[in-house]
């Protein structure tokens, strides 16, 4: 049973949109990239769990939580009746090599030790429970899920699943997956509360409204190379077809997550979209799917809680 969906963290959606609308530096670009080939990796693994595991288990996807005033990451939380599963999804791509404690790519470049990164979670997580009186079984893995990945003189004794043992990892889960006890859904629901929706360590770039550049983005593959279709669909090189007006109030939130402090107006979002459509589809748009502040040129519109 899921308890948790995934989505794109705060950084992710953030990066995605600037990296259509301006220059990302190489630092920034090499991170956007990151986050979203992890986010595709991980994808992968939810789909492949819910293809081939029991309902019975809680899933918890992407758990942020602090332990006295220490921030720790989980990509995917099982819990079953007698064993919590802490899944760290990498999706790494091309070759590795390990030399004692130290990771690199097979161009001698060092990489962070991801068994390190899983112990400590793992630790953060057991205290956690235990300050919350919840005392079970943890086993933590470190879950390659490209199948293109291959790491050289691997370590046998440490807790790595490789592409080719998903399948074995799959079975083992199920054989666990009896139904949970009450306490069980009291944890992963106080888990679920607890998760800290966004990171203090989101690192992006500076950036204004007035240097980003305007148009609908395609929802597909992200770029800005769109042409309207009599009025009514958004089409993208990619293949992309979309109705304009769902295609605009997708822009309507790209916009408010880049500028929580600026007022959504009808001159601006009919400026953020490129302008494809006049200024009055535009206000009768807003006003049917958000709540209008205020009169004339001086109203803006929030969203409506009530609808």
């Amino acid at each position: 049973m899921i308890i948790k969906n995934r989505s794109e963290t705060y950084e992710l959606l953030c990066l995605r949109f600037l990296n259509a609308r301006m220059n990302l530096s190489t630092k920034d670009l090499n991170n956007y990239l990151n986050l979203e080939k992890g986010y595709i990796g991980e994808l992968k693994f939810d789909k492949l769990l819910l293809e081939n595991v029991s309902d019975e288990l809680l899933t918890i996807n992407d758990l942020l939580l602090e332990y006295k005033n220490t921030f720790f990451q989980i990509d995917s939380v099982l819990i079953s009746k007698d064993t919590i599963f802490l899944n760290d999804v990498k999706n790494f791509e091309g070759d590795y090599y390990v030399d004692g404690d130290y990771w690199y790519t097979i161009s001698k470049n060092e990489i962070k030790n991801p068994l390190e990164q899983l112990k400590r979670s793992e630790s953060l997580f057991r205290r956690y429970l235990h300050s919350l009186g919840f005392s079970t079984t943890i086993e933590s893995q470190l879950i390659f899920i490209n199948p293109k990945f291959y790491l050289y003189q691997a370590p046998m004794n440490e807790p790595i699943i490789f592409p080719s043992q998903l399948d074995h990892y799959m079975n083992k889960l199920n054989k666990r997956a009896v139904k949970v006890q009450d306490r069980h859904m009291k944890l992963a629901e106080h888990l679920v509360a607890n998760h800290i929706k966004k990171s203090p360590f989101t690192r992006l770039p500076s950036y204004s409204y007035q240097l980003l550049k305007k148009m609908i983005m395609c929802k597909r593959c992200y770029s800005l190379n769109v042409v309207i279709q009599e009025g009514k669909f958004v089409i993208c090189k990619c293949g992309c077809k979309e109705e304009i007006d769902a295609a605009i109030l997708r822009s309507v939130e790209e916009y408010r997550l880049l500028f929580p402090e600026r007022k959504v107006t009808t001159n601006d979002i009919f400026e953020w979209c490129g302008k494809v459509k006049n200024k009055k589809e535009i206000w009768r748009l807003l006003s049917r799917n958000f709540k209008v502040i205020g009169h004339g040129k001086y109203s803006y519109y929030i969203i409506d809680n009530s609808r």
